[in-house]
């Protein structure tokens, strides 16, 4: 899957999200209404929209970016190198502005391509809605109005290992354990980032969480690619 892509110039990425307020009762009345209804249909009858509120951050019309990481490979056919960085905030404005200073700077060429797991359903539509919502105008690898499907600079490994079949979803995790990648959720997952934001007020530990699946991410392209897996001797985190 990389005969074709030089592995340089693929910027891997995870992003984690919370809701946008501790609890509940922080959304305004109205905003309160408009949760209840976008999720009646997953509610059902079994919890009210308070007691679901704890899932907020999944909409990005309800949630906040707390983290960013990114991976790139600064040398692949010698002295392979992988890096990976951070950008984490609680002030999501702050850590968006970051992440698209970035893309513009070091990332804006037609070949340089953005990846993540589920990107195209998640990550990527999800950083775009929050940058408009922050009143930031999108960097052109997010901005999407206009392209051809093909124009899109976007990889999914999800998408990858769909092939074709669009019914089908398998989580990082699985993907990890079938084919034998270390995996990225030996501390917390996903249905925990909430808490530990905002209960246990570890924001570096949900760091560690996040640049462990954008790891996870490119181990997954290299063994799409028949590739050796990265070593720890060629990870750097800055």
């Amino acid at each position: 899957m990389l005969s074709k892509i030089k592995p340089e110039n693929i910027l891997f990425l995870d992003i984690e999200t919370v809701p946008e307020f501790e609890h509940f009762s922080g959304l305004s009345k109205i905003k309160q209404e408009f949760y209840a209804k976008k999720t009646k249909y997953q509610r059902k009858e079994e919890f009210t929209p308070e007691e679901f509120y704890e899932r907020a951050g999944i909409w990005a019309e309800f949630g906040k970016i707390i983290c960013i990481s990114v991976g790139f490979f600064s040398s692949f056919e010698k002295n392979r190198t992988f890096r990976i960085k951070s950008y984490y905030s609680d002030n999501e404005k702050e850590l968006l502005n970051e992440f698209k200073d970035l893309l513009s700077e070091h990332f804006s060429k037609p070949k340089q391509l953005l990846c993540a797991h589920n990107g195209k359903e998640f990550d990527f539509p999800y950083i775009a809605r929050r940058m408009i919502i922050n009143n930031i105008t999108l960097p052109e690898k997010l901005n999407l109005f206009g392209k051809k499907p093909w124009e899109v600079q976007h990889i999914d490994t999800l998408e990858l290992w769909k092939f074709g079949d669009y019914k089908h979803y398998t989580s990082l995790s699985l993907l990890t354990n079938i084919l034998n990648i270390p995996s990225p959720k030996d501390d917390i997952d996903g249905s925990q980032v909430a808490e530990v934001y905002y209960k246990e007020k570890n924001l570096n530990r949900i760091v560690k969480y996040c640049e462990k699946d954008t790891l996870a991410v490119v181990q997954l392209l290299l063994r799409f690619s028949n590739i050796d897996l990265l070593r720890d001797d060629e990870i750097v985190v800055l």
